[in-house]
């Protein structure tokens, strides 16, 4: 088969070690001076692409993001630990506030054609907005098979063989080429990376453009009302024995 080229999403998102405030006007979550970092289910994508050309199995890895300036920091991580080459298409302002999934399965979309990969591999999921729905979506768009949630993929032939995570337990695919593959946590453990890398991935390739660039329309379909915080769970009391507990569910009207 001939080799693949892969597109990897690396989307920017506050750390997983911050905790979340929202906006006295609740119009979002507070990001400014808040530490951000690349997506960690988009590592273990970028982890897996960067595996499969260490196997000679793609000949190239190209990692995508989707929003403002800041974004470059998360494409050259993600040249640090082993992508070929970076696309950076800047989304800013309250175009980027009100950038959803269909949107950026959209700008994808127009990359796959334009760079003519044929695979792409995504985190399952967003850490800040839990959306998962760009990989699914993407899918849809180009009208290529997809196996969401893998914890194995291997090339076969010519296609792919993907274990997914399910209810269930463990659902076992096979997918021809080109595909949309999404990862999920015990995919693999991502690498670290090296100074020497960090220093060469200042000369790696790093392209900027806008969405009207690839002729995409990102206007939302949605419009977020209010964001709030979760109501403070009530603090629970103790009971000495377990007619004491059946007592209290009764007067609560569990029972």
């Amino acid at each position: 088969m001939s080799q693949l080229r892969v597109l990897v999403g690396c989307k920017r998102v506050i750390d997983y070690a911050v905790k979340v405030r929202v906006k006295p006007d609740k119009t979002g979550v507070v990001k400014e001076g808040v530490k951000h970092s690349m997506n960690p289910f988009d590592e273990i994508a970028l982890e897996e692409a960067v595996r499969l050309k260490e196997k000679q199995v793609a000949s190239e890895v190209i990692a995508v993001s989707c929003g403002p300036q800041a974004c470059q920091e998360t494409l050259r991580t993600a040249l640090a630990m082993g992508a070929d080459r970076a696309l950076h298409v800047e989304v800013s302002g309250s175009e980027y506030e009100g950038l959803l999934p269909l949107g950026v399965a959209k700008i994808l979309a127009a990359l796959v054609k334009k760079e003519e990969a044929n695979l792409v591999v995504l985190g399952k999921q967003a850490i800040d907005d839990d959306c998962n729905q760009t990989g699914q979506m993407l899918a849809a768009l180009l009208d290529w098979p997809q196996a969401t949630f893998a914890s194995a993929v291997s090339v076969e032939g010519e296609g792919l063989a993907v274990t997914r995570e399910v209810d269930g337990g463990l659902e076992n695919v096979r997918l021809s080429l080109p595909a949309v593959v999404t990862a999920d946590l015990r995919l693999n453990e991502p690498r670290y990376a090296t100074l020497p890398n960090i220093m060469k991935s200042k000369k790696k390739p790093l392209a900027q453009m806008t969405p009207g660039d690839l002729g995409v329309d990102i206007n939302p379909s949605l419009t977020v009302l209010s964001v709030e915080d979760p109501p403070v769970r009530e603090a629970g009391s103790k009971v000495e024995d377990v007619d004491q507990l059946i007592a209290k569910l009764k007067d609560s009207g569990v029972f």
